[in-house]
């Protein structure tokens, strides 16, 4: 059933050095009142927040500010530690440990959605098959262990050498996990169009990642500054029936003031 672009909420990702109190009241007099906390690097999250401890008393500093903190962005940094299609059992084992202490946080914290990478980079063409299946393993274990606590798992697309650089690699874990959802980000694919690629995962979209990029690799700047066909893209989203948030995720530099302007040019 066809969505209206109208009731996507307004969603900003975040790092771990904007938890706090008058950052937070910042987005909320923008107009950002949901946010993803994200850190491509493992050790924010363990070193400067103790996440693992202090996920309820973030998300509850966050709602006091009338900011939600509704989905998080699990660590895929440093990749030899954190690869889940490393060829190397244990490293995907230490993987599924590290991300499991973060999934139960955010479970205790009431953060709905998790988002996690399928793999790290740069993998040789020959080898993309044995890592999908590895992938398929790891991804498979954190769909469990989010089951266990609360939690949706998003599988995110990705570009370059990456696992999931085209929908039909994404197609190839939502066939064997039937619970993982999908985060569509509008600038990784360099394959196919995002129109299509949005097409092709269809209501499996629970989230995304919105920004502007120039075709040739992710850049994240603000829509309407790359080559991106938002019509297309706003009216893909609508027509498979998406109804979560429009959640930006962009490079450096940009204010919340910024992203909530250009938020109302697009959505209207």
């Amino acid at each position: 059933m066809a969505t209206n672009r109208k009731n996507w909420p307004l969603a900003l990702s975040v790092g771990p050095d904007e938890m706090r109190a008058d950052a937070f009241d910042a987005m909320a007099a923008a107009g950002i009142r949901q946010v993803e906390l994200s850190s491509g690097d493992i050790s924010p999250y363990y070193d400067v927040l103790d996440f693992p401890r202090r996920a309820r008393e973030i998300a509850a500093l966050a709602r006091d500010c009338g900011v939600e903190i509704s989905s998080f962005h699990l660590p895929f940094a440093p990749f030899e530690t954190l690869d889940p299609a490393s060829f190397d059992p244990a490293v995907r084992d230490y993987a599924v440990k590290k991300q499991t202490q973060l999934l139960a946080a955010c479970g205790e914290a009431g953060i709905g959605l998790c988002i996690v990478h399928p793999s790290g980079e740069p993998y040789r063409e020959a080898e993309r098959a044995d890592r999908m299946d590895a992938a398929v393993d790891t991804i498979g274990r954190l769909c469990e262990a989010a089951r266990k606590n609360g939690v949706t798992l998003c599988l995110e697309n990705l570009p370059r050498t990456c696992l999931c650089r085209t929908s039909d690699e994404m197609l190839v874990f939502f066939r064997q996990l039937p619970a993982l959802r999908a985060v569509f980000d509008t600038n990784h694919s360099l394959r196919e169009p995002n129109d299509r690629f949005i097409r092709v995962l269809g209501d499996r979209i629970a989230s995304l990642h919105v920004s502007d990029y120039d075709f040739e690799d992710e850049k994240h700047w603000l829509p309407l500054e790359g080559k991106n066909d938002w019509p297309s893209i706003l009216a893909a989203l609508e027509e498979v029936g998406y109804a979560g948030r429009f959640l930006y995720e962009l490079s450096a530099g940009y204010s919340y003031a910024q992203t909530a302007e250009n938020y109302r040019r697009l959505i209207g």
